[in-house]
């Protein structure tokens, strides 16, 4: 079995926050697996054989007036990367009603306790955007409901849906290693209703559902938004997050299009997770 070598980019980032929880989200979009905190910024990782010149382009951040962020990039040697993550990983507790947790940490005394391995796999609840998502979800009635979890990453929204009453579950990511943590999360949690899919939205040609949510990135959604609605049955909902409070005029006015009405919005550190009613 060949060595699998890393590249290390070494972010300096002022001020610290939220701006380093912002680039993390960022970059793990654009590819990056692990991520270590530091006291001047965060260490990201990537796969050499997955970085490429211009791989940064898209980061919006790094673009951004209100941070100073540089970096300098290095390759280096095969560690043991799940370590680190799990280091640098601590429970969270949202609205005092559900806790997302690794197994090596306590059980907590919360209505919905979902047991994540803390691997590379984006969406351990940390960041903003899948915390509005849990957010939304608690708020929600899922009892019986057919859901689509789009972009699942670690599987905690769909997992947290099943939590929730939901009758049927499918769970698509088109990373196969979110894929594989989502298989183990899903098992983790003796989930019986998510079937859990490798690909893109092509996979949900000619399917229904009550609910669907997406969690990934302005861009990936103003796309799919069309697919998204074809696949929604009457009084269905949608929910989105991955993107900021600048970009929801243009969301709104896409959405518009599809006969998808906002209801509701939630804000967290400039990110923004929308309700839509179909």
């Amino acid at each position: 079995m060949s060595e699998i070598i890393y590249i290390a980019y070494l972010f300096l980032v002022e001020p610290l926050q939220p701006a380093t929880e912002i680039l993390i989200a960022e970059l793990g979009y654009a590819g990056f697996e692990s991520f270590v905190e530091t006291d001047s910024g965060v260490t990201a990782y990537i796969q050499k054989t997955e970085s490429y010149p211009g791989i940064l382009d898209e980061i919006q951040i790094l673009n951004s007036e209100e941070f100073s962020i540089s970096y300098t990039k290095q390759e280096i040697e095969q560690t043991n990367w799940n370590q680190k993550w799990e280091k640098n990983f601590n429970p969270i507790s949202v609205d005092d009603l559900c806790t997302v947790r690794a197994p090596f940490h306590e059980k907590p005394n919360t209505k919905y306790d979902i047991i994540i391995e803390p691997k590379m796999s984006f969406g351990t609840g940390h960041h903003e955007t899948t915390y509005m998502m849990i957010q939304h979800i608690l708020k929600n009635n899922f009892e019986n409901k057919s859901v689509l979890d789009m972009g699942c990453g670690t599987g905690v929204l769909a997992i947290l849906s099943e939590m929730k009453g939901a009758k049927h579950i499918d769970a698509i990511d088109i990373d196969n290693w979110c894929y594989l943590n989502s298989l183990e999360n899903v098992e983790r949690n003796h989930c019986k209703n998510i079937n859990v899919y490798e690909g893109d939205s092509s996979l949900i040609e000619g399917k229904k559902y009550d609910i669907i949510l997406a969690n990934i990135n302005r861009n990936i959604l103003l796309n799919d938004l069309k697919k998204y609605s074809s696949c929604l049955n009457n009084n269905g909902m949608l929910f989105i997050s991955g993107f900021y409070q600048e970009d929801i005029p243009i969301l709104e006015e896409a959405c518009k299009k599809y006969m998808l009405k906002l209801d509701e919005k939630l804000e967290r550190n400039n990110w923004v997770s929308l309700k839509f009613l179909y």
